[in-house]
């Protein structure tokens, strides 16, 4: 008897930041209750590495090269990695034997993608921010459907591919505890707080920002500052109202509970996390100068629907900072009146449906 005859399998792909991995997360404990052994496959330095593992999701490594649209001589190296890639998920997908791929994109996908189509089992992809990036362009053509989020994207996406299902939530964070978040932070005040969010990596410009105008932030606000990692100021600690974390992962549900407003940037993941959880904010979103401009657009759909306030990078300095902030909080009312009249819903049924289509197919 084979594998596919005893249990339905299903492999999850995706990395490089958290917001390609908690979406995975969230449908763990759905997938669970269909039936699903699920498996992981990443890259060996990822993010996604630690995140999974914490989970208990048996997590398989493979080669990842960058994927970039500008020429880098790493360009060169990085082709070598992404087709020992391919074979290493070629390898895995025969041993595994998966009735379904599902992923949320990252340059480690793109390989998993691509052997699976090679072996004829149904890909299905995640695609979070309104124009697709490049992993997910290049993986469309192998997939059978094409999750998306903002109804913004779906000329993007192959006719006949496209269903839109929002971004999966995961449960816990709607779970969370307000006065455990304030002793996480061991704020002593009943001052509103500030919750600042730079990427699960960081954000230089915004930790630089956030801490440049802190004086005047602590006379009115408690903050929660989420810096990204190597990026905690030892000679900050210690400061009354005022408690850094390189990373949050258990702690986030409480946090985000205790948050009165929140400063991040504009990956759709959180966003559409903020939008579940009705907290007002302000979006700082990566410029055209070190992205591809997806959470420029992320953040003007947002600003459109009422859901947030906006600061470009580009304007980004401690007096914009500090009236950006305060307009919020004084606004705090009417963004969450919005986002409350908005579709914030988790997308996991709408997933997991997709899913589990294809898989049934299989």
């Amino acid at each position: 008897m084979s594998r596919m005859d005893e249990e339905k399998v299903i492999v999850l792909t995706g990395g490089g930041t958290s917001g390609h991995v908690t979406p995975n997360i969230a449908l763990k404990p759905y997938l669970e209750r269909e039936g699903f052994s699920i498996c992981y496959i990443g890259s060996r330095n990822g993010i996604e590495k630690e995140l999974i593992l914490k989970e208990g999701i048996p997590y398989y490594e493979i080669s990842a090269g960058k994927l970039r649209r500008y020429f880098d001589v790493k360009n060169f190296t990085d082709v070598f990695r992404v087709v020992t890639g391919f074979l290493q998920a070629y390898t895995l997908l025969g041993r595994l034997k998966p009735c379904v791929v599902f992923s949320k994109g990252g340059f480690v996908s793109c390989p998993v993608v691509w052997a699976a189509w090679m072996r004829r089992i149904p890909v299905i992809i995640h695609e979070s921010d309104i124009t697709p990036g490049l992993t997910n362009k290049l993986s469309m053509p192998f997939a059978k459907a094409v999750c998306y989020t903002f109804p913004e994207t779906e000329r993007y996406i192959p006719e006949g591919k496209g269903i839109k299902t929002g971004i999966p939530i995961r449960q816990c964070l709607l779970e969370g505890d307000r006065r455990t978040g304030r002793s996480i932070c061991g704020f002593r005040d009943a001052k509103p707080v500030l919750m600042v969010i730079g990427g699960s990596l960081g954000s230089e410009n915004i930790n630089n920002a956030v801490r440049s105008v802190l004086d005047r932030l602590l006379k009115d606000f408690n903050v929660c500052h989420i810096c990204g990692k190597g990026n905690i100021k030892k000679e900050l600690n210690g400061i009354n109202g005022y408690k850094q974390f390189e990373y949050v992962n258990e702690e986030q549900p409480h946090l985000f509970a205790l948050a009165d407003l929140v400063l991040s940037r504009a990956g759709a993941t959180v966003l559409f996390e903020l939008l579940a959880l009705k907290k007002p904010n302000l979006l700082i979103p990566l410029s055209r100068a070190a992205s591809r401009g997806d959470q420029i657009l992320n953040a003007a759909s947002f600003e459109k629907q009422g859901y947030s306030k906006v600061l470009t990078e580009e304007n980004l300095d401690s007096g914009s900072l500090i009236h950006a902030i305060y307009d919020l909080w004084n606004n705090a009312e009417r963004y969450t009146a919005s986002m409350k009249k908005g579709t914030g819903d988790s997308g996991v049924q709408a997933v997991i449906s997709t899913i589990m289509r294809y898989a049934d197919k299989r």
